[in-house]
């Protein structure tokens, strides 16, 4: 990726240029001192003056009024606000004229910024205060105060707090008078612009010590540069939030998030004091000390899956290369490229107003619809299906280009998701919510409506990102979530038979994720260790197997924040915090074994487990034998890593008499107890459910049975005082000391009432299974 920029020969202001605003993508204002604001149209690359300003108005910084909120479209995007040196700010139209002019600041207004939706107006000044205005530039607030010039200011992207600058500190202030502030010295030089990004939620800021940094919004420092020649005078997020751009005496520096540097173009600029991107993130423009407006195109993006390679050549042209074969196709587009994606074997792009989803055997011929509206911000894709987010809404498409739904909640803003906040999959879609982010979505792709009773899964603490794995029946469906802390979490999605999402802790300091594209495999990077969760549903099925289905590596070469591009195969690519790409193979072995379990074909599973002799897969068998009521195969596995107190029970389930006491004693074997008892009650073996009780010292639950049902007391009491008698302990529960007045306790009694209930199982088990065969016989 790299920017391809362009300047006049000649400027078109006199003196330098302060700052610089898209109203569309293809236009833009500038201010300079010369008093003269420009409108430049790149359609037709003409220049021409919008209004000469008075003598006295030197203007600072300028932004246009927010298009959209929430969605809805305004009429008012006519307008901006221009902040100058006279300690005013000016609210100016299209047209030039100024509509109202407010007195706000002793000494000059250096920053003017609106907030997402438009509601509000934020002005810092040379006095050290900060204030807040209303839509008509009416004072709402002073919200801050200090004894040097606030230079910079950004809204946070919930709009309830702000960020600005200090000297060398910055602050984050919420807008509620008796919230805590955070404060941190963040550069050795006066701080001179920060950005917040309302996607992913860093903040960046740039300084005289001649460095830009990437924080995250707790102010920990994500990254650091190296030291410029000359101070970094303006700095600005691409509105998806994947990229910034960074401008300084002659230099225009391309990012990604993390904050390496991608391109640096060197340009006869002077100072850039002001960078702006335009909304579809295809191209930025610089405000240039020498009186230029520099403009610079994002090119050359680079897209890879498996042998194919996409490059962005032109604004509106690829190159498709097949590494295999040496093949090149070259992609040609009406309009410019705003987004593309490439994945399972199509690859998609949209542009300003079209969608273009191409199959990878054939380049020749892609199927091409309209956009709705709005520039598209992200797309994700499935094997059956992609997504794609604009500001309008949330629209899922089939690769034949057929809308299958748009999913909507109460107060979705879908300008601000991102790969990490939206997951899909063949038949599930999962959003992040932003108003509470402990919130998770969950919809049916199919129809867009909200999966079972309309419940979101709640977790407990803040979710930073999820992910859904992709294959499997959609019952199966899981959702990996990474939360505050960088705890990972696995839930199941369309939980059937528990009205509670229960959410089971599988990693610690988990930095990033990814499902494989083709098999349920989940890999990672926690605390210094490369992972694989060979098997992570094992975790519903017995998690003492958890620890033994997984592959650990040394990752400490991953640098400190590594994020996983993609797991195609048996191939993990992650990105390294330097930018450069790590590749690690993963063994085929899990992923055969899984597709074994799918089609039942346990003979070959074991012939595969004996041949690799690897520990964790055969601990991965023994789950998803066990997932699967396959038990001489579990049996078998759990041998195999020496787990003989399991292949004991294994044998004793084999040996139940009825198919529902097994099925009670397998869910007792997940761990799942309530369950274990409710399918007893059902099935009417009251004793069984009591003696499953017993056997676990539930002691008042097992009581609770016998005295509802009226039946088997004795044996309770009778099992409660041998429990007593061998430990050498008095009886103190008030139930079993009021009980055992009444009740008289004879073991001989006890054991052939037991002796009975089982014959009475027996015979039933019995019958049923010759009414089966006489039934499948008719």
């Amino acid at each position: 990726m790299r920017l391809k920029t362009s300047l006049l020969k000649e400027p078109k202001h006199r003196e330098l240029v302060s700052c610089v605003g898209w109203t569309t993508a293809d236009e833009l204002y500038s201010c300079s001192e010369d008093h003269q604001i420009l409108r430049w149209n790149l359609l037709n690359n003409e220049t021409n003056v919008v209004v000469n300003m008075q003598e006295d108005i030197y203007p600072i910084d300028l932004h246009w009024f927010p298009k959209s909120s929430g969605g809805k479209k305004q009429a008012l995007a006519e307008i901006f606000v221009l902040t100058s040196t006279d300690g005013k700010f000016h609210l100016v139209s299209k047209t030039g004229r100024i509509e109202k002019s407010v007195e706000a600041h002793r000494g000059a207004v250096l920053a003017g910024r609106w907030n997402y939706d438009g509601t509000a107006l934020i002005t810092a000044g040379e006095d050290g205060q900060i204030k807040i205005w209303s839509k008509s530039g009416m004072l709402r607030s002073t919200l801050a105060q200090q004894g040097s010039p606030v230079y910079s200011v950004a809204w946070a992207p919930d709009c309830d707090r702000i960020l600005y600058t200090s000297g060398k500190q910055l602050i984050v202030k919420p807008l509620q008078p008796s919230s805590k502030v955070q404060q941190w010295k963040a550069h050795d030089g006066i701080i001179l612009k920060v950005d917040w990004n309302s996607v992913n939620d860093l903040i960046l800021s740039g300084a005289e010590d001649c460095r830009y940094k990437v924080w995250d919004c707790y102010g920990r420092l994500l990254y650091v540069s190296s030291p410029h020649d000359y101070p970094i005078t303006s700095v600005a997020w691409a509105p998806d939030g994947e990229v910034f751009a960074v401008g300084s005496f002659n230099t225009l520096r391309l990012c990604d998030k993390t904050g390496w540097s991608y391109a640096l173009e060197k340009p006869n600029t002077g100072s850039v004091f002001g960078v702006a991107w335009s909304a579809d993130g295809t191209q930025l423009a610089g405000a240039c000390g020498n009186g230029h407006v520099i403009f610079a195109h994002v090119v050359e993006q680079r897209w890879e899956w498996k042998s194919f390679q996409i490059t962005l050549t032109k604004r509106r042209a690829m190159q498709v290369r097949n590494v295999l074969n040496d093949a090149v196709d070259m992609l040609e587009f009406r309009d410019r490229v705003v987004k593309a994606s490439l994945a399972n074997g199509h690859l998609v792009v949209t542009t300003s107003l079209q969608c273009y989803v191409y199959s990878t055997k054939n380049w020749n011929t892609p199927l091409i619809f309209d956009l709705k509206e709005g520039t598209v911000s992200l797309i994700v894709q499935t094997e059956r299906h992609f997504l794609l987010v604009d500001g309008g809404g949330i629209y899922v498409y089939s690769y034949e280009g057929r809308l299958v739904s748009s999913p909507k909640f109460q107060g979705m803003r879908t300008d601000i998701l991102n790969a990490q906040s939206v997951s899909i999959s063949n038949d599930t879609i999962a959003i992040r919510d932003k108003t509470d982010e402990k919130v998770v979505y969950l919809f049916d792709a199919q129809t867009g409506k909200p999966l079972g009773d309309g419940k979101p899964l709640t977790h407990k603490m803040e979710v930073m990102e999820i992910a859904l794995d992709q294959c499997g029946p959609a019952s199966d469906r899981k959702i990996a979530l990474i939360d505050k802390n960088r705890d990972l979490y696995l839930s199941s999605v369309r939980h059937l038979s528990r009205s509670e999402h229960s959410i089971i802790k599988i990693g610690t300091m988990v930095k990033t994720i990814a499902w494989n594209d083709s098999v349920n495999i989940l890999s990672g990077v926690q605390d210094e260790q490369f992972t694989v969760w060979y098997y992570p549903g094992a975790v519903f099925v017995d998690k003492d197997l958890l620890p033994k289905t997984l592959l650990m590596k040394d990752a400490s070469e991953l640098s400190s924040t590594p994020h996983i591009l993609s797991y195609v195969g048996t191939q993990v690519t992650v990105r390294r915090v330097d930018g450069s790409l790590v590749y690690n193979a993963v063994s085929p072995y899990p992923a055969i074994l899984h597709e074994y379990a799918s089609t039942a074909r346990w003979e070959d599973a074991l012939r595969l487990c004996r041949f690799a002799k690897d520990q964790a897969l055969w601990a991965c068998l023994a789950g998803m034998a066990v997932a699967n009521r396959e038990l001489t195969t579990a049996e078998v596995a759990y041998a195999a890593i020496g787990e003989v107190d399991k292949v004991q029970y294994i044998n004793f389930i084999k040996e139940l008499p009825s198919k529902e006491s097994s099925l009670a004693h397998m869910l007792l074997f997940s761990g799942h107890l309530q369950e274990a008892e409710a399918t007893l009650m059902q099935a009417g073996l009251t004793y069984q459910a009591i003696q499953v009780h017993i056997n676990l010292y539930n002691w008042d639950r097992a009581l609770e049975l016998a005295v509802k049902h009226k039946t088997h007391v004795d044996t309770v009491l009778a099992h409660r005082q041998k429990f007593l008698q061998d430990f050498g302990k008095k009886e103190t529960n008030k139930r079993f000391l009021q009980y055992s007045e009444g009740v008289e306790v004879d073991w001989e009694k006890i054991q052939a009432k037991i002796e009975m209930e089982l014959a009475k199982e027996r015979e039933r088990a019995a019958t049923t299974s010759v009414r089966s065969s006489v039934a499948a016989r008719r």
